[in-house]
């Protein structure tokens, strides 16, 4: 992993995920913030915390990272499709993931880092199910056009992350608290 640049994502972060008078308007008209940062921006936040620009096309979001993102103690979804599904599969196996795990309110966080390395027994145990999925499996049973999901999906649970995964970097109730800069 190469250094992180802790600064400048935070920035980001007061600036564009960090909106308290935007979740003030949301709760005072009895909606909720969870979910209201798209996953596109926590992309964008992961591209200036590692410097990294966007891959384009499918597979990882950025030149060798995955970017995910979840409400905090929920697990991280991954997708995959018809057509480009397999080699995701594989690709995720080789490529650096960030995790960014977030209070309901957005007031805190926490980015933890894995490389695929270490998460390869997931994606390694997805590809026969995939495969089954899409009717794609040598020898496997077909799945019934009805019961197919138009997207193969599947989640690496917050406990997995959370002992396994190293804590690059933590927000507390809007102050950065990990790194110490």
């Amino acid at each position: 992993m190469k250094s992180l640049h802790y600064r400048a994502a935070f920035d980001f972060y007061k600036t564009h995920i960090n909106r308290s008078d935007f979740f003030a308007l949301l709760k005072e008209h009895n909606l909720k913030t969870s979910g209201s940062v798209p996953s596109i921006t926590w992309e964008l936040f992961g591209s200036i915390l590692t410097g990294q620009k966007g891959k384009g096309g499918y597979g990882a979001d950025l030149e060798g990272i995955e970017i995910k993102s979840a409400i905090a103690g929920s697990s991280f979804e991954y997708q995959y499709h018809l057509n480009t599904g397999l080699d995701k599969l594989k690709e995720d196996q080789v490529v650096d993931h960030f995790f960014c795990s977030y209070s309901a309110d957005y007031q805190s966080f926490q980015v933890y880092f894995a490389d695929g390395k270490s998460l390869s027994p997931f994606f390694s145990n997805w590809i026969p199910q995939y495969l089954k999925n899409y009717n794609k499996a040598e020898n496997a049973t077909s799945v019934e056009a009805s019961e197919r999901r138009q997207r193969f999906r599947r989640s690496i649970p917050f406990g997995w992350v959370s002992k396994n995964a190293r804590l690059v970097m933590e927000v507390k109730d809007g102050k950065l608290v990990l790194p110490h800069l």
